[in-house]
């Protein structure tokens, strides 16, 4: 160990010097992530050794108080700490290296400040712009810059003989602003952490048969004939195409030849080939380019593919269409070690010959069906005939038989015979797919009150466009006021894992800490296959039109159902109407008559987009979802239709662009919750004509997330008096609450989670009396919390984690009577440590959960 060895021979900081030096040494032998960076800091080391030990030496002599001398102690064991958990990251894992970087770089420049008082080096406090905060378009753009820039950086470090603080400050990205820009970049369904989606390789189901020998014939035909750039997977739906496909990609020999460099795309019926370049773009990290029209569009993907293609590239191109050749055509180019995975329904011979995807044999879809129905032990009392007749029944299809063990689980045997009775109805003549649709149909049958309501629940997934992520939170606001639900967050909840179970949906959530209970639930979604999807239409479908319950509607181009242009069927029942459109979509709305809609989805994904005129006549009209598919927000127009809206009570908007809320004189009165995802919502709250109070009398939760643009709330919002809940949420440019917020004398949910650039809560908040939930995570520029916090006398529960610049929680806390828990991190439970123990109240000490390892295409 250089000189630095025999430093402190015996001497207690000298000791754990010499222990963080050999951490060093040892992790730079083994590690090329932190290699420069590393370096650097053991030349310091170097460099302060000897004054080291002339501190521990002679403290009077040098002027340096005991307690100094025992801070460096401990700054030495805080070292010795981030090193160990160094020597543990590996180099796909983006966050983790940052953020330990970041960690190395604080700790760095905190021994500098320890050491300042003799003037050692002039190295100034980097503390404070380690946790400086930045807006979601500047992490997401030096997400963009890719890793390449940021590594030449650290290198320089090593390089660089001047002020080394100069370089790291330059190179330096906060890793909370990674994961959050990310994430926005999620909820776009651009990149989806271990889910069904663009761009990054869905996870595979626990539980799979019957598919080595389709893996291990796949690799021999794409992997090992030079001659074959792309196969075509086929069968019908349901049949495990995806499995299929999301196997060969998780094969280690597979990402073995292709470095991980594999790109999953989801194309479905109505592909936007615009949204699937931007997605491939923003999956690689880079910059994504301007679209002019689709010729742009096509240059820009044959860029993007010769770039990849420098290296071995496998691009699978997921359930993609009957008449889809064009598309395929974009996708192909001649390169050396690229591969084109498809899988579809249908075959595409001018791409060469296509590989069938046969069924499941009889004695693996035994085995797929015993485990879907977890029979075990509980089998003895059905009898063997039936299990073997249902799986017979189900033609060897793992999607049928994964719901017809998941609908049968733990039913009686006469249920299990009702099942075979309603099967054997179907007509051998069929297609497969109608007797994948039977099979599944008689899944459905709801025997009891509560199997009724999940029916219920299952058939409104119709209402979103496939291959699409549906957002929970639009769920509870149609599901709470179709059902008259009470605690419907919680009851929705529920129904959706109850789909789950029985594999009619998967539950996806995609927020970074998995702390239950708290009512957040903007970062949940429902992915669902799309013959579920189908079935569920297909249900719809099989009552009368004018008698029908939902009203589904899918227009691609401007291509009307014929009913509708017709005129038909003017006059409907629908209480739930749902039309979705594609980018094509250009004409006028056609008249039509639902007076008794209670449920509007409208799904589109145009740049310009106007309400139905027949909205106006919805009278009995409570819920409005509007969502924009598009890349960028857009533009709606006739708001001002609503107006006769009188029982409307809730609105959902995403991706739209709101130039003001007040904007038309529209009084919605029993409007009771907005929700507003993704949207320009700057300008919403200025200029407008009418005030809040009077526009929103009787406004009860606003829920704001990923508003980017959102800097602050206007002040009349605190004449609402009915309001109870506010939740903003990821809006990262917003600076404060407004002054007047302690007017809200009913507000009893306060939620600010990941909204990065605020810096404190009105001291006016002290009157919220009846607040119980208080929510500030990952606020880290919060520096301080009300003095008077304690006067909020009905708080029961404070979550704030990773509030890294709170400096102290207020003696005022002791005053919080009805406070039941508290979640903190490590850094900040110590805040809390002076009151400990307190009565009645909890403090849990949240652990980091952070899933990134979607983000290996990154890696250096």
């Amino acid at each position: 160990m250089s000189g630095v060895a025999n430093v402190f021979e015996g001497a207690a900081g000298g000791l754990l010097f010499n222990v963080l030096y050999d951490l060093l040494k040892e992790l730079i032998s083994k590690s090329m992530i932190y290699k420069p960076l590393l370096k650097d800091i053991l030349s310091a080391l170097d460099s302060f050794a000897p004054l080291i030990k002339q501190i521990e030496a002679s403290n009077e002599e040098l002027g340096f108080p005991e307690k100094e001398v025992e801070k460096f102690k401990l700054h030495m064991k805080k070292g010795i700490e981030i090193v160990e958990k160094c020597s543990k990251v590996r180099k796909w894992h983006i966050y983790k290296k940052y953020k330990y970087a970041n960690k190395l770089i604080g700790w760095d420049g905190a021994l500098a400040r320890q050491l300042d008082i003799l003037k050692v080096q002039e190295i100034r406090d980097v503390k404070k712009n380690l946790i400086a905060t930045h807006s979601i378009e500047e992490g997401v753009s030096r997400i963009e810059i890719s890793q390449t820039s940021l590594m030449a950086g650290v290198e320089k470090i090593a390089t660089t003989s001047g002020n080394v603080e100069k370089v790291l400050n330059e190179i330096r990205i906060d890793s909370f602003h990674i994961v959050e820009g990310i994430k926005r970049m999620e909820s776009k369904g651009c990149v989806q952490n271990e889910s069904e989606g663009l761009c990054e390789v869905p996870e595979l189901p626990s539980f799979t048969v019957g598919l080595d020998v389709p893996l291990k014939e796949l690799k021999m035909k794409l992997l090992k004939d030079d001659q074959v750039s792309m196969l075509v997977v086929t069968a019908p739906g349901g049949c495990g195409k995806t499995t299929l496909a999301t196997k060969f990609c998780q094969d280690e020999e597979v990402k073995g030849k292709f470095k991980n460099n594999i790109f999953f795309v989801t194309v479905s019926k109505a592909p936007n080939l615009d949204s699937i370049v931007r997605e491939l773009y923003q999956r690689r990290g880079s910059s994504v380019p301007t679209f002019h029209d689709e010729e742009t569009a096509v240059k820009s993907l044959q860029r993007f593919l010769k770039d990849e293609g420098q290296n071995p590239l496998l691009l699978v191109l997921d359930d993609v269409w009957s008449g889809s050749e064009s598309l395929l055509d974009k996708f192909e180019l001649t390169m050396p070690n690229y591969k084109i995975l498809v899988t579809s329904r249908s075959e595409f011979p001018r791409f060469g010959s296509s590989y069938h995807l046969q069924s499941l044999n009889f004695d693996n879809a035994m085995k797929l069906f015993h485990h879907s129905a977890s029979l075990g032990d509980k089998s003895s009392h059905i009898p063997p005939d039936i299990s073997r007749q249902i799986v017979e029944g189900c033609k060897g299809f793992p999607l049928a038989i994964r719901v017809a063990g998941r609908s049968l689980c733990g039913q009686r045997t006469e249920v299990w015979q009702q099942r075979l009775i309603q099967w054997s109805k179907g007509s051998s003549i069929l297609d497969h797919e109608t007797q994948l649709l039977l099979r599944l149909q008689s899944s459905l049958d709801a025997s009891t009150k509560e199997t009724a309501m999940v029916k219920e629940c299952f058939l409104d997934l119709g209402s979103f466009p496939e291959d699409q992520r549906i957002p929970v939170t639009a769920l509870i606001d149609m599901w709470a006021e179709s059902y008259d639900l009470l605690d419907e967050d919680i009851l929705c909840v529920a129904n959706l894992h109850k789909l789950t179970n029985q594999s009619l949906a998967n539950l996806v959530v995609t927020r970074k800490d998995q702390m239950e209970g708290d009512g957040y639930y903007s970062e949940h979604f429902v992915t669902q296959h799309d013959l579920l999807r189908e079935l569920a239409i297909y249900e719809t479908r099989q009552e009368d039109h004018r008698q029908r319950e939902r009203l589904i509607i899918n227009i691609t181009g401007n291509d009307f159902p014929k009913w509708w242009r017709e005129h038909k069927y003017e006059h409907m029942k629908a209480r739930l109407l749902s039309i979705s459109t594609d980018a094509m979509f250009s004409t006028k709305w056609h008249n039509m008559e639902l007076p008794e809609v209670e449920v509007l989805v409208l799904n589109f994904q145009t740049k310009n987009y106007a309400l139905p005129e027949f909205v106006d006549k919805m009278e009995k009209l409570k819920v409005l979802v509007v969502t924009n598919y598009g890349f960028l927000p857009s533009e709606v127009t006739n708001f001002q239709l609503l107006r006769s809206a009188s029982n409307l009570k809730r609105i959902r908007l995403e991706r739209i662009s709101i130039p003001s809320i007040t904007k038309n004189r529209i009084e919605l009165k029993s409007l009771q919750k907005i929700s507003l995802f993704m949207c320009n919502i700057g300008q919403a709250f200025s200029n407008g004509s009418i005030q809040l109070s009077h526009a929103l009398p009787n406004l009860v939760e606003v829920n704001i997330d990923y508003c980017n643009d959102l800097v602050e709330l206007p002040a009349d919002i605190c004449d609402l008096i009915h309001m109870k809940k506010i939740s903003i949420t990821n809006c990262h440019k917003l600076l404060a609450l407004p002054k007047e917020v302690g007017k809200l004398a009913n507000l009893e949910v306060l939620r600010l989670r990941s909204c990065t650039d605020l810096e404190k809560l009105p001291g006016s908040s002290r009157n919220l009396k009846k607040l119980s939930f208080l929510d500030i995570s990952y606020c880290f520029s919060i520096k301080e919390l009300p003095e008077d916090i304690g006067e909020m006398s009905s708080l029961r529960k404070l979550n704030m984690r990773e509030c890294s610049r709170l400096q102290e929680v207020p003696v005022s806390v002791l005053d919080l009577k009805q406070l039941m828990e508290v979640v903190c991190d490590d850094e900040t439970k110590s805040l809390w440590d002076p009151f400990l123990p307190l009565e009645n109240t909890r403090i849990v000490v949240a652990k980091e959960n952070i899933n990134l390892n979607w983000l290996h295409k990154l890696q250096s």
